[in-house]
């Protein structure tokens, strides 16, 4: 093989994804945020969404300034307006969503019988119901190119209840029996569909109280597990990922 063609596989080898186009919803910070930079890393041309704009444009540019094909766009996916308007302008700049990352999610924790409805609702929605909404729009796509990769970015509360929870492990759980019906309503249309299940992670996330740094994931350990998930071979698929930290949390 001649030097051209070495170094043309090489590249094809470290951008994996150069003819990929991925949407991750809640990708202007933490977890979110690694994911897009990872999938770009591999080549893929990204789509990220959030409700702040400022946050939205500033993460935006230092995308482009590192040479990634970005669309960055204010939305909040728990509108089913947005999320069409989200896709057509995704799909308009970048080309056919293939990798859609469902990542936008918040917590809010505290005696159940101390939240509100409206505590309730903005769980659900933002964690679940955004979910349905983004899946429902991206998968015909999918489905007529008979590929596609949806990751779901639960959490192990998905699988664990703890005092203060309800709300949050609520809605994780839901998200893990979603999961695993998409992906049995899709697999036959060559879309893998998997849920990755992260332990505590040091991010701005509004989680339970400080968290020792030795002891919890990092954003970039979400981001990895999304990119193995990803580039794994064409015959199977990963459905589900368990990510705990070596450190146990709480542990002397």
């Amino acid at each position: 093989m001649n030097p051209t063609g070495k170094a043309k596989n090489a590249a094809e080898l470290a951008k994996p994804l150069a003819d990929k186009v991925a949407l991750v919803t809640g990708g202007t910070r933490g977890i979110g945020k690694a994911i897009a930079q990872k999938l770009a890393s591999l080549g893929a041309g990204v789509s990220i969404c959030g409700r702040d704009e400022e946050r939205l444009l500033r993460t935006a540019r230092e995308f482009a300034r590192d040479g990634v094909r970005v669309h960055a766009q204010k939305a909040d996916v728990s509108r089913n307006s947005d999320v069409t308007a989200l896709l057509q302008a995704t799909e308009k700049k970048l080309g056919p969503i293939s990798i859609l990352v469902n990542n936008a999610g918040i917590g809010m924790f505290g005696p159940v019988h101390e939240k509100s409805e409206e505590d309730w609702d903005r769980v659900m929605n933002t964690n679940l119901k955004s979910v349905f909404l983004v899946t429902c729009a991206v998968a015909p796509g999918m489905i007529a190119r008979k590929s596609g990769d949806i990751i779901n970015i639960s959490s192990l509360a998905g699988k664990n209840t703890f005092a203060g929870g309800a709300l949050y492990c609520a809605s994780k759980w839901g998200l893990q029996g979603l999961t695993g019906c998409m992906a049995e309503d899709l697999r036959g249309s060559g879309i893998r569909v998997s849920a990755i299940c992260p332990g505590s992670v040091a991010t701005e996330f509004s989680g339970r109280g400080p968290k020792d740094p030795s002891k919890v994931l990092t954003a970039e350990d979400v981001a990895h597990a999304v990119a193995m998930v990803v580039t794994q071979g064409p015959q199977s698929f990963i459905s589900e990922v368990d990510l705990r930290p070596v450190g146990k949390p709480g542990a002397k």
